[in-house]
Parts: C-alpha cells; structure tokens; sequence
C-alpha cells in the first residue's frame, strides 16, 4: 500500500461479525480460546478488518479492533456506489460486488452488508457465491474493495486524458 491512513483523524466504528470458540487438541486435553472478526469504518470511504484470538472475549475483540485499525482501506466510489463490477476472493469465499443505481441501498447479506456498510457505500449489489463462513465472505468483500479502481487511476496509470480512456 502507497500511502498509510491516519487513523487518529478518523471517526471509526466498530461492529462484530463473527465469534467463533475454538479449540486446540494438546497433550493435557483441551486448549479452548474465541476467535473474533471485527470490521472499523468511518462509513466515509475507509474500512479496515481484523482477527483477534485470546482466552477471553473482551480481549479478543480488543486484539481484532487494533488489527483492523492496522489494515484499514481506503475505498474508491462513483457517488454513492463502487466504480465498476468486481469480485473478491478469500479462501473459499468468493463475492461479487455490482454497482447500484442511487437509491438502490445496500443488497447484501450478513458479513458482507456489514464491509459495505462499514466503507460508507450507499448503493451496491453483493452475491455470495462460495463458502458462507463469515470470515471469509467478510475477507472476500475487502478483497473485492481493494481491486477497485476509478477511471482518473486508470487514466493516471496509462498517462491518458480521461476523455480518451471513456471514448
């Protein structure tokens, strides 16, 4: 990532999507501990998501806050949508993201309306179309986020006007 977001200056919120109790097999019995994916947003073009593992579940969601606060995006939109078609990737979890009409709203289910909602996009279609575990589909719709591109990027990258990128 080129350049870092400071995350002082920014009005982040917070939201679970996803608490898991997982346990690891040792020599002694059983090592139980929580597994918690939060999503941060300033619902103004920045989401960011993280994972946060510990034996208590305040903790773990202190550790996933800080973690999301660390990866947090800065996300493109045309208006109150994304720029164009796109699909993300994570694991098994695959998620396509369609730009909406203004006053389309959020379509999107569980983890994925909460990343869209979270990055401040209005109008948007979302279809999950792999795994349905929340992390994953949370992870695949930050994947889908990322690889957004505007046409004044694209332009910039192809040293053209944007007049002659649109025709």
């Amino acid at each position: 990532m080129a350049n870092k977001i400071d995350v002082s200056k920014l009005d982040l919120k917070e939201s679970i999507v996803n608490i898991r109790r997982v346990t690891k097999v040792v020599k002694g019995g059983k090592n139980s501990r929580f597994s918690v994916t939060v999503v941060v947003g300033d619902s103004d073009g920045h989401v960011g998501l993280g994972l946060g593992k510990s034996v208590e579940i305040p903790e773990a969601v202190r550790k996933a806050s800080e973690d999301a606060k660390k990866n947090l995006i800065s996300v493109p939109m045309k208006g109150t949508t994304i720029p164009h078609r796109t699909e993300g990737f994570a694991g098994a979890g695959r998620v396509l993201l369609m730009p909406a009409a203004p006053g389309t709203g959020v379509i999107a289910g569980g983890a994925a309306r909460t990343v869209l909602e979270f990055a401040g996009i209005k109008d948007v279609r979302a279809k999950s179309l792999g795994s349905s575990n929340a992390g994953n589909v949370a992870n695949a719709t930050l994947a889908g986020l990322k690889s957004l591109v505007t046409v004044e990027q694209v332009a910039r990258l192809r040293g053209l006007s944007k007049e002659e990128i649109l025709g």
